[in-house]
């Protein structure tokens, strides 16, 4: 039987320019994360410290332990999950390979060999460069070298992440014993037939010679079935009746049955192989209708929604990613109601781990192969490097239930018509062979249950511009960039697949990462810790329309910008949703932070959840109510994406901003399942000026229409008792108050606030659970809790 053994201990760590020194190398890690752990560099993600490290990812390291491969076994290998990324790798001088792609991995045959083991890592701006010298320059979103490696592009600096450019053996390292032959690779291709679970497993095996007879057997869900290989491959066919249906998060359950695979010679087991799979099925709609092409995801017939968010990195340091911090992660994805999660692709092919969790929390994986914003060399050594780990990762990732789209790339063709890339190449290689050639000729051919896209944003063909609203997917960018957040509902895009707005991380992630310095939007550590162009700028342009700008208070325009965030996708997902099968999902840039920065993700780099997350529970909620001026008047959209019908009482408000009830009005509302109801607001509930809103109940949801910005209405300014108690803070207004929102790190770095934004009528009171904060005494409580509240209030 094979046997594997972790080769993960006693590594060093070397720098050739210091002879003799080493340092205790952790593998898996990264040469910051030694040299961290040495105390021989600053915490790269506290202040300005990413400049003073910069010189790390520019020069060699090597990492070294010593091999001895003594076994009774005829072969053994020695293979690594992940080597990052261009490396010589030595045995006692003499070389055993040359690597370049951190999204592979690599096995040797070390038979019987033994002596000092070596991994030299070039920089990887070096590899870059010499490979850029020999294919050509290419147009990029950024400077770095990024699109000349096989290398996770967002090392080298993102518009929400820091240049640490990283070398190192990032995952496991094992030693693989064997005789005879041994499994090389399973493809389980998983659907449904008729209420049947189908699996056709086509195995691969390496063999020591070619005379054994190799037989596999499979099993699954009480079912087995045998074939004979025929010399390297074997196929095996497994029907599972009346087989358990795996649904995304909010349609059913997640079953998940085993499929074991043993390799066999006579009776004797050489290798077995285990997978956890579930039987559904996955279809992509792009058909042709009357509002262009569509772009729908139709899960065991079902059509969907997709409440998605996107994913970076969660670490730049991919390595310190645990299991946990995965689960924890996709655990809070999941609790706001999040059921599909992009895997961007300036990032990696994720960990098992990652696609674990999402099997098990049935969260939809949109899997982009890993290239990002810029245009992609066709030649040699890169051409036959994407072949490579594509193959390697689609077959890797197939078995999962989770993963329900391969996507080519992310904004690669829009840049090639959009970005001046054309006049620039002319006539170069940039991509178009991998994305509408080798990608989809891969899928098509190692994994067919599975739908591919090109691209995000995609239209479908040439015949339509890239990222046109109509045709399949869009990426919505003026809006953040040039355009207010209030436009979003200006269009219907078939498919958003990114959209969002920039805040700050919570105020105790900034006091962490910022130590000592007086927080301003422009101190120095604000503005490194801003990488989006001009995004300070952009964020006082984006409250400047909805609000009076706050003079040197920190506290109130850092809560100003994190309203606005959520102010900001809301107003997206709200009118998309209300547009369904129109519009048939939103995917939030972004759900993560890799540091801490300010950006548009909802949870930030220290894991601290802003206001936004808390928005998204409300807005990616099974029932969502909301209200839209449509055709010259208002409407009341109730969104019903549950399995049952939606059947109430709505009752109608007509406000003024000092509490009194102008005109009401209760009617029934009445939504079938996956629809959305739209009932008309009788034009004298419109509120008539800035003096008045409307607000919307049924069923414990809310629903309010300010027609003017905040910055013109003449609110009164807010007052609201508070009271604490362990474990909860309760807040009751007496006067109207807009978007109560408890900053609960203020009190606690480690409390958290179970609720975000909050807005109370008159007499109205909520309460809010705190965790992680120990409570003082007496008045004290209330006045730390005062002094962490932060609403709407009038322009000074």
């Amino acid at each position: 039987m094979l046997r594997a053994t972790p080769f993960t201990e006693g590594w060093i760590l070397r720098h050739p320019d210091d002879a003799g020194a080493a340092l205790p190398a952790a593998v898996p890690g990264c040469v910051h994360t030694d040299l961290l752990a040495a105390g021989l560099i600053p915490d790269p993600f506290l202040g300005r410290n990413e400049a003073d490290v910069a010189w790390v990812g520019r020069r060699e390291w090597t990492y070294e332990r010593r091999l001895d491969t003594g076994s009774e076994h005829e072969r053994t290998d020695l293979v690594f999950d992940g080597l990052d990324t261009a490396a010589e790798i030595t045995l006692d001088g003499r070389r055993l390979s040359r690597v370049r792609n951190m999204h592979r991995s690599y096995r040797f045959d070390v038979t019987g060999r033994r002596g000092r083991l070596a991994v030299r890592f070039d920089s990887a701006y070096t590899e870059a460069e010499a490979v850029r010298a020999r294919v050509g320059e290419r147009p990029a979103a950024y400077a770095e070298p990024f699109a000349h490696i096989r290398k996770m592009a967002c090392s080298f600096g993102w518009d929400w992440g820091p240049t640490l450019v990283t070398a190192g053996i990032w995952r496991p390292v094992r030693l693989e014993s064997w005789s005879t032959a041994r499994i090389d690779r399973v493809r389980p291709l998983v659907t449904v037939e008729g209420g049947t679970g189908v699996v056709e497993v086509h195995i691969e095996v390496e063999r020591i010679g070619s005379e054994a007879e190799l037989a596999v057997e499979a099993r699954v869900g009480g079912v087995r079935a045998r074939a004979a290989l025929d010399g390297m491959a074997g196929v095996v066919r497994l029907r599972v009746p009346d087989a358990d249906l795996w649904w995304p998060r909010g349609y059913g359950g997640q079953p998940l049955y085993e499929l074991e695979l043993t390799l066999l010679h006579g009776a004797e087991a050489l290798d077995v192989r285990r997978h956890r799979i579930g039987f559904r099925t996955v279809e992509l709609d792009t058909s042709a209708d009357a509002h262009g092409s569509g772009f729908t995801l139709v899960v065991n017939g079902e059509r969907l929604f997709a409440r998605g968010v996107n994913w970076i990195p969660d670490d730049v340091f991919p390595s310190r990613i645990t299991p946990e911090r995965y689960r924890k992660r996709l655990g809070q994805a999941a609790a706001a109601g999040v059921d599909l999660v992009r895997v961007w692709g300036g990032g990696i092919y994720e960990s098992e781990d990652f696609y674990d969790a999402c099997d098990e929390l049935g969260l939809l994986v949109w899997q982009d192969f890993p290239f990002a914003c810029a245009a992609y060399p066709e030649e040699q050594p890169l051409r036959g490097e994407v072949e490579a780990e594509a193959r390697e990762n689609v077959v890797r990732l197939m078995p999962h239930p989770s993963l329900v789209l391969w996507n080519g790339n992310n904004e690669n063709l829009w840049g090639f018509r959009d970005w001046g890339w054309e006049r620039k190449l002319a006539g170069d290689s940039w991509g178009e062979g991998y994305y509408l050639g080798l990608l989809p000729r891969l899928v098509a051919e190692l994994d067919p249950t599975r739908p591919y896209t090109a691209g995000s944003p995609w239209s479908g063909s040439w015949a339509h511009h890239p990222n046109d609203p109509a045709h399949g997917t869009h990426h919505s960018w003026e809006v953040w960039n040039r355009r207010d957040w209030a436009d979003y509902r200006l269009n219907v895009p078939r498919f958003v697949a990114e959209f969002g707005w920039q805040a700050p991380p919570a105020y105790a992630t900034l006091r962490r990462a910022l130590p000592g310095e007086e927080l301003a939007p422009d101190s120095p550590g604000m503005l490194h810790h801003q990488k989006a162009a001009d995004g300070n700028g952009k964020l006082e342009r984006g409250l400047a329309r909805h609000f009076a700008l706050p003079e040197g208070d920190f506290g109130r325009w850092h809560y100003l910008t994190q309203l606005n965030q959520a102010r900001a996708v809301a107003a997206g997902i709200e009118h998309w949703r209300s547009h369904w099968p129109v519009c048939a999902g939103t995917v939030v840039w972004q759900l993560n932070d890799c540091w801490p920065v300010t950006s548009w993700a909802a949870i930030d780099g220290d894991g601290r959840e802003k206001p936004l997350y808390h928005e998204l529970k409300r807005l990616y909620a099974d029932r969502l109510l909301t209200l839209r001026a449509r055709d010259g008047g208002l409407v009341l959209a109730a969104v019903n994406q549950s399995a049952t019908p939606w059947a109430g009482e709505l009752t109608l408000r007509r406000m003024s901003v000092t509490g009194e009830v102008v005109a009401s009005t209760r009617t029934d509302l009445g939504a079938a399942a996956r629809t959305v109801a739209h009932v008309p607001v009788p034009p004298e509930l419109v509120p008539s000026g800035p003096k008045e809103f409307l607000v919307a109940d049924a069923d414990g949801l809310r629903a309010l229409h300010f027609p003017v910005p905040d910055r013109d209405i003449p609110c009164p300014r807010p007052e609201f008792d508070v009271s604490v108690a362990p474990g909860a803070v309760t807040v009751t207004a007496r006067t109207l108050v807009r978007d109560l929102l408890l900053q609960a790190d203020r009190l606690d770095p480690a409390a958290r606030a179970d609720k975000g934004l909050v807005t109370l009528l008159p007499g109205e009171r909520v309460t809010i659970g705190v965790d992680g904060w120990k409570i003082p005494h007496g008045q004290e409580a209330a006045d730390a809790v005062r002094s962490a509240l932060y609403c709407v209030e009038p322009a000074r």
